[in-house]
């Protein structure tokens, strides 16, 4: 509870307790007047005094009059309690408003505290803190142990994990070294680190996200323009009303006039529509603080509404269904030549090389520990891929078109070749003089929560469309690895937001998630635009939502969360609505002349703040939203079974052909004495060995002969840890 929230409360117990003093004190006249007026000077004063300061801005209607002029016409009656009761339970009703919309803003101001205070730069050797507006790309900055990272950077020097919960809502820290990019706003929580800084502090992560936080409020949703015009029209009509219900019936002889004064106050009182004015934007600052908590940014209210609407999304293919970057998918070896025998001459080979292609072998080999020197006497094959020397051999890798100007025998290979193409794979074929050694397939591979997010956009009843700039063969093997409704391929930049426009005219809602410069235009199209965190800056300026964690699963949770905050809207709407259509012709005397019932002001004023209680709790409601469960399929390299690969007869001699694999995602490591304990833990089961990935968060076990994935589960559970797939 805040300051100003608790010097609320406090005023709301002290003229409680002068209240109820008031029904035990000897008072009458005059005393009676002065000692509730000090009571009601308490608890009112600020809803006196800002309905005098509207009333000279121009700004007469609003519910600070309505319960100023209730209020102040008891008092005139001589009604004192009941004025003072109205008031009090009215600022009860604001308190509890309050203390939940403060709730509910905890996730977006915590974003707040991503802003960095300094930066301490290296200049003459020496460190000084400065503003970090005042640092140039190009210099160098030092982060502490537990300092906030300034300004967007790469590591010259240090190892550390910075903590990204801030900005992604990863819980999990991300380990850092030589080389690595750094984001501002990320809490560096172990090394020191030496960054150079990429962006000037206006251009920097942690800047963009504070603007769209400080400016998400901007745009209001449809459905709160809505309450808003209408309250200009009903809160006069209620004063009319409460006006013409004082008057009327004491003129037509239906009683006297102070009985249809406290009427009409109490029908003020009641209209008051505090209810009806909360029953959006509470349920929006919820929704969008919730969407803040798990790293979905929320641009403004209008966003989040319409994105209840989609019934289609339209998805780049590279860096948001794909990862964006080539990784080795299979390796085929023929007979004689174990898997890592063959990774490692092609790492050689490919060494010297500047195709992107060759990029991915050579990780692929770092990965697995393997040792290569570059091959001698390298050569560029246009068209066709490379020649050089290792050991005194001449070596060729490439295409089947080199294999067949160096006259080998592809035996089955140009059909395994032709299938990995069909997937939408790169096959490179590596060969010596004299014979060929095998295929080597690589590809873009599909991020680990893609297939999860079609699969569920389709359950929500949601059209998925993929646009793509790839040729048709490797857009269709996409198609039917993710079970796509439809792909575009061949798609030029600048056609992309034609594409988006075409499906707009036939009716649809479209919300398209991309993450290039070449989605600006069709983001910016869209319904709603729905940008990948990791992507490019334009890109995230053309979005209406943009995703942190650069998860697909993420624009699912946000067309989830769109859905559930629309539907609490309306429920709050109904509720406000409801309330005022049962309590106002009460109010106004409706059970009077059948029933002798009539409403009192304290009455009234007690239901009008349970009415805004009523709202603004179910608003909360939504703090309970939960994001989906991932559920990651790995895009790791696959390596075809012994029984597939050619001349099964020369393959028994080598030994490491019959080694089994298994991949085990663990869950809860997050540091190297993890990947330790869980490697031990491996290892002491029966002829297995172990690689432990901490990034990945995966286990690679081999062996002979590999126990069963219950011997497996249970030795990693043993650990500490949890498993959570084995593949």
């Amino acid at each position: 509870m805040g300051k100003k929230q608790k010097k609320m409360l406090a005023r709301i117990l002290v003229s409680a307790v002068l209240f109820a003093a008031g029904f035990f004190l000897p008072l009458a006249g005059w005393s009676q007047l002065v000692f509730y007026l000090t009571v009601y000077a308490i608890i009112g004063w600020d809803i006196v005094w800002k309905a005098v300061r509207n009333i000279a801005h121009g700004q007469v209607f609003d519910e600070n009059f309505l319960m100023a002029l209730a209020t102040i016409g008891a008092f005139c009656l001589q009604e004192f309690p009941e004025a003072v009761e109205v008031m009090l339970f009215y600022q009860v009703g604001e308190l509890f408003q309050s203390y939940a919309v403060g709730r509910s803003r905890q996730s977006i101001a915590a974003l707040m505290d991503i802003r960095p205070d300094y930066a301490n730069i290296e200049r003459d050797g020496k460190l000084e803190q400065v503003d970090p507006d005042d640092v140039a790309v190009g210099d160098t900055i030092v982060i502490k142990a537990g300092e906030r990272i300034p300004l967007d950077g790469v590591v010259l020097d240090g190892n550390s994990t910075v903590n990204t919960a801030a900005l992604t809502g990863e819980s999990l820290p991300r380990d850092v070294g030589t080389g690595s990019d750094v984001i501002s706003g990320c809490v560096n929580q172990s090394g020191l680190l030496r960054v150079r800084v990429t962006k000037e502090f206006g251009e920097s992560t942690v800047s963009k996200i504070l603007d769209l936080v400080e400016n998400s409020s901007t745009k209001k949703a449809k459905a709160e323009n809505f309450i808003t015009k209408f309250a200009r029209y009903y809160t006069p009509a209620v004063v009319i009303g409460a006006v013409l219900l004082a008057v009327l019936p004491p003129l037509l002889g239906m009683g006297m006039f102070s009985v249809w004064v406290a009427r009409a106050l109490t029908f003020l009182v009641i209209s008051c529509p505090c209810a009806l004015g909360l029953a959006t934007p509470v349920a929006i600052m919820v929704g969008t603080g919730k969407g803040a908590e798990y790293g979905v940014l929320i641009k403004s209210a209008e966003a989040l509404e319409t994105a209840h609407t989609v019934n289609t999304v339209v998805l780049d293919k590279t860096g948001t269904v794909t990862e964006g970057k080539p990784r080795v998918t299979d390796i085929v070896t023929a007979g004689g030549i174990a898997q890592t025998e063959l990774l490692q001459k092609a790492a050689s080979l490919e060494a010297k090389s500047e195709h992107p292609l060759s990029r991915a072998i050579l990780q692929r080999a770092e990965e697995q520990g393997l040792a290569f020197t570059a091959a001698e006497g390298f050569t560029a094959l246009a068209g066709r891929g490379l020649q050089a020397d290792l050991d005194g051999v001449r070596y060729y890798a490439g295409n089947v078109q080199l294999m067949r100007e160096q006259g080998l025998d592809l035996q089955d290979f140009e059909d395994r070749a032709q299938k990995l193409a069909n997937d939408g794979k790169t096959p490179l074929y590596f060969a010596d003089q004299t014979r060929l050694l095998g295929l080597i397939a690589v590809a873009d591979t599909i991020k680990p929560t893609s297939a999860q997010a079609i699969e569920t956009f389709k359950q929500m009843g949601l059209e998925v469309v993929m646009i793509t700039g790839d040729n048709e063969r490797t857009a269709k093997a996409i198609q039917r690895q993710l079970g796509i409704d439809t792909v575009i391929a061949d798609v030029l930049p600048q056609d992309k937001e034609a594409h988006v426009r075409a499906l707009q005219a036939e009716g649809k809602k479209v919300a398209m998630v991309g993450d290039g410069i070449n989605d600006a235009p069709a983001l910016a199209r869209a319904d709603v635009g729905i940008a990948i965190g990791a992507g490019t800056d334009i890109a995230i300026e053309s979005a209406d939502i943009v995703l942190m964690k650069s998860d697909l699963m993420d624009a699912v949770d946000a067309i989830r969360l769109s859905r559930q905050t629309i539907r609490n809207i309306r429920q709050n709407l109904f509720w406000a609505f409801f309330y005022n259509c049962i309590g106002i012709p009460i109010a106004a005397g409706a059970l009077w002349v059948p029933f002798g019932i009539k409403l009192s002001p304290m009455i009234g004023a007690a239901a009008m703040s349970l009415s805004s209680v009523c709202v603004v709790s179910n608003a909360l409601r939504l703090r309970f939203f939960k994001a989906g469960e991932r559920v990651s399929q790995t895009g790791d390299p696959v390596v075809l079974p012994h029984s597939e690969q050619p001349n099964p007869s020369e393959t028994a001699k080598n030994k490491e052909e019959n080694v089994m694999e298994k991949t085990i995602r663990v869950e809860g490591m997050m540091c190297m004495h993890c990947v330790a304990h869980v490697k031990k833990a491996l290892e002491e089961l029966p002829g297995v060995t172990a690689e432990v990935d901490l990034d990945g968060g995966r286990a690679v076990v081999r062996a002979e002969q590999l126990p069963d994935d219950a011997a497996l589960t249970s030795a990693v559970t043993e650990a500490g840890y949890k498993v959570v797939g084995i593949e």
